[in-house]
């Protein structure tokens, strides 16, 4: 079933909690999927964040970890950057892991999202060695008990369950499913995808795409609405979910931010209407 609505931090590029805050005015919301990594970096543009969550201009919701070193110029580039894959960083990202895990609890979230990588098909070995990473930063968050939700895209659906159905015997590591991501990424359909996913799915972003005509090329992100996601299947699926879950909007593109989620969050409301009576 559908708990709340939120916004991603990221989608509003804010330079601080105060730009936030004004930010989610604009668009009429309150309820945030942080990125914790800016509070990691710029600690004092975001000293205020307590202030503002006592006062109840924002609810945080959950957060976000960005792995070190990812690369979304190509498709190319991010498969090989992306997530946990990259030997060379893997060090700093489970250090990263461990600072995200203890401020996610200061702030008393339950769960933080993050993309896993490519997970390889044809690679045995790679395929493992990312699992145990996966695994431990799992522990990490675990340890505070805060679920770990993988983000769909990256992967056919059926690569994610493999994983999942190996990591799961040692940390609890759940699916924020992002229908557009399969798209851009050309990882199948999403609806499928998510019907699939569903016992597994932990909080849901609300973006939109339009595939790609040339292989191994991005698709092109879009407003809600105006893509191919099958919203009215999408709201269908999450209302009949087993476990509530939040349904955060997303948007990475464009010049009209705080209009799109505007729009995104009327056609969210419609759906949660229509699904729910």
């Amino acid at each position: 079933m559908i708990d709340r609505l939120g916004v991603c931090s990221w989608s509003l590029q804010p330079a601080g909690v105060d730009e936030l805050v004004e930010r989610l005015g604009a668009c009429g919301e309150r309820r945030v999927q942080l990125a914790l990594c800016p509070l990691l970096e710029h600690a004092d543009a975001w000293a205020s964040l307590r202030a503002h969550t006592e006062a109840g201009r924002v609810v945080v919701c959950s957060g976000m970890m960005e792995t070190i070193g990812e690369d979304y110029t190509s498709l190319e580039r991010i498969k090989v950057t992306g997530g946990v894959r990259p030997d060379e960083h893997w060090g700093a990202n489970l250090d990263r892991a461990t600072r995200c895990a203890d401020l996610a609890h200061e702030l008393g979230l339950s769960l933080v999202t993050l993309h896993a990588g490519f997970i390889p098909e044809d690679d045995p070995q790679l395929h493992d060695r990312m699992a145990g990473r996966l695994c431990r930063i799992a522990e990490v968050f675990n340890a505070k008990d805060i679920t770990v939700g993988l983000e769909t895209g990256q992967e056919r659906a059926e690569t994610l369950l493999e994983l999942l159905s190996t990591i799961s015997t040692r940390a609890r590591v759940g699916v924020n499913f992002d229908p557009a991501n399969m798209i851009l990424y050309g990882m199948g359909d999403p609806i499928e995808a998510m019907r699939a996913l569903r016992e597994h799915i932990v909080q849901v972003h609300m973006k939109d795409a339009i595939a790609s005509d040339t292989p191994g090329t991005w698709g092109t992100e879009v407003p809600a609405g105006e893509g191919q996601v099958d919203w009215d299947a999408f709201f269908e699926i999450v209302q009949g979910l087993p476990q509530g879950v939040d349904v955060v909007i997303e948007r990475e593109a464009g010049e009209r931010r705080v209009e799109d989620i505007r729009t995104a969050a009327n056609l969210a409301r419609e759906q949660i209407e229509r699904v729910q009576s």
